[in-house]
């Protein structure tokens, strides 16, 4: 979607400003059978066609975060990079995953983050908003369709909002369509959290009660609306709603999901798994429209083939340029259990070999990270990685490849169920043990919150969550986990010239700054995020 930005010295509200833009600027052909000199503000409000045809851009949308593409790419990868979990070697997102950048509304980092995350999102919502609003008052549309645009729409408002708030926390929400009229009003202040957990609990209620449990790979489901819904429940405090949920999505008499048998399993091929729950799809195809080529993997894996006798390919890991690393902290979590099979080049790669020359198919252990001086090629082209998201088939000549993104699958569901239990009533082992047995590790016997922190952390690292997860389990557990093992620590010299992200971090990193560029475009009053006026 194609859009310019006009900006005038009046201050005007940015949300509506955008989703005007949106309701009225041309598009990019991403359906061949829909060319854009049709697409248009009549077409896409007033007919049945236009409709679906407005609800496959909200995909394309959220497929713009993981494409790659000027800093579109850096969506993808950023919130992981400030984590518990993560050593973030080099780059822009370097300094941004070690609070160098992204920590005050003016640098560099905050525009980054503007970009890909403020605005990504309340571009869908109002997109999604303005599809909702014209789908319930047409009249020439079949009831189903009906139901189903809303339905969709009403998840992708839902995700944003929740997306938007988990981050910045003062955000504004509205269900209205922007007009003419009403473009220009100014927004003061932010939305309760009442007005927001409302908005985002009453569309996804609509989501679960019109979706189907089954559908096309790539598109939303009753058991992704659910599975959000357990998510967000859990921000409200509300365990039996989040177990609820979650147990509907795992053992309900309806669903069809499943975890797969093995590790080894869940991030092969397509993804598109009975574990899956939400996929981005890349392969163009005629449903979705298709995406760009990724940089995903590249920012995850090391440069192993800058060595001599090995050549970057696909059996381990594929071309990468070692930006984000598990730290020690994650790998020691894993390694706990030695038949634990999350690091055994399923999840994470912790070896490499040669592959041509006269060592071909031995380890490589010349590398070792001492004495001090080798740690920077230790880092950069032998420390474990995360190979969540190599490909099979992708171009080992290439840093970018097309696969498929798994954003929401079944695992997270049971350590969801498993939380929600010991927080409310029950018996959290079972859920929590699914996860472990399936790993081959060995199962609890008991079950508190940071034993819930351990096993998202040995199961969902550089999945987008644990930001959130750390920030919803309150202050002082982000506070003590950033600070305790972020980066790593005294294990990386500090005369290397990589800042400690644990002597970085404070409290107010809790929520991102609010680019000045748009406080600029809100009301005067418009509240920035404490700890950066």
């Amino acid at each position: 979607m194609k859009t310019t930005l006009f900006y005038k010295n009046t201050k005007y509200s940015f949300l509506s400003i955008l989703a005007l833009l949106l309701t009225f600027s041309s598009c990019e052909k991403y359906l061949e059978e829909q060319p854009t000199t049709v697409i248009d503000a009549d077409f896409v409000y007033t007919t049945e066609a236009g409709l679906k045809t407005g609800v496959i851009s909200l995909y394309k949308f959220e497929r713009d975060r993981y494409d790659n593409g000027t800093e579109d790419f850096m969506g993808s990868v950023l919130m992981s990079s400030r984590s518990d979990l993560a050593f973030s070697r080099s780059g822009y997102t370097g300094l941004m995953g070690r609070y160098q950048r992204a920590i005050s509304p003016v640098d560099l980092g905050a525009t980054f983050a503007s970009t890909l995350f403020w605005r990504h999102y309340y571009n869908i919502a109002n997109k999604a908003t303005a599809i909702i609003n014209a789908a319930e008052v047409i009249e020439d549309i079949d009831e189903d369709v009906r139901k189903q645009v809303i339905a969709e729409a009403s998840f992708f408002r839902a995700h944003s909002y929740f997306y938007l708030y988990r981050m910045y926390n003062n955000i504004y929400v509205t269900t209205e369509t922007i007009t003419v009229d009403n473009a220009f009003n100014v927004i003061n202040d932010r939305s309760t959290d009442e007005e927001i957990f409302a908005i985002i609990n009453n569309d996804l209620t609509y989501a679960i009660e019109n979706l189907d449990w089954t559908g096309t790979f790539g598109r939303i489901t009753k058991g992704t609306a659910k599975h959000v819904k357990a998510k967000v429940a859990m921000w409200q405090g509300d365990w039996e709603e989040a177990k609820t949920q979650a147990l509907d999505v795992i053992e309900g008499p309806d669903t069809p999901h499943s975890l797969v048998s093995s590790t080894a399993d869940v991030f092969t091929g397509d993804r598109n798994t009975s574990e899956s729950l939400f996929v981005i799809q890349s392969p163009i195809d005629e449903v979705l429209g298709g995406g760009n080529e990724t940089m995903m993997n590249a920012n995850y894996v090391t440069q192993y083939f800058q060595i001599s006798g090995i050549e970057s390919n696909n059996e381990q890991g594929g071309r990468g340029f070692s930006r984000i690393l598990p730290n020690n902290y994650l790998l020691d979590l894993i390694a706990e259990d030695p038949n634990d099979t999350r690091d055994d080049n399923t999840y994470f790669r912790l070896k490499w070999y040669y592959t041509s020359g006269d060592n071909i198919g031995q380890e490589v252990n010349d590398y070792a990270p001492f004495p001090s001086s080798n740690y920077t090629q230790y880092y950069q082209r032998m420390h474990p990685s995360c190979i969540k998201f190599a490909q099979e088939d992708g171009n080992e000549d290439s840093y970018t490849i097309r696969g498929n993104v798994l954003v929401y699958r079944l695992a997270e569901t049971y350590l969801i169920a498993a939380e929600a239990i010991m927080r409310s009533s029950g018996d959290p082992l079972p859920y929590i043990n699914a996860i472990r047995e399936r790993a081959n590790a060995s199962l609890l016997t008991s079950v508190d919150e940071q034993a819930i922190l351990d096993e998202r952390a040995r199961e969902l690292a550089f999945e987008g969550q644990r930001w959130f997860t750390l920030k919803r389990m309150g202050q002082n557990v982000i506070d003590t986990q950033i600070t305790s093992f972020a980066g790593d620590g005294e294990d990386f010299p500090a005369n290397l010239g990589v800042k400690d992200p644990r002597t970085n971090w404070m409290s107010h990193y809790i929520n991102w700054p609010i680019a000045q560029r748009d406080l600029d475009l809100l009301g005067p009053d418009y509240p920035q995020n404490d700890g950066y006026n």
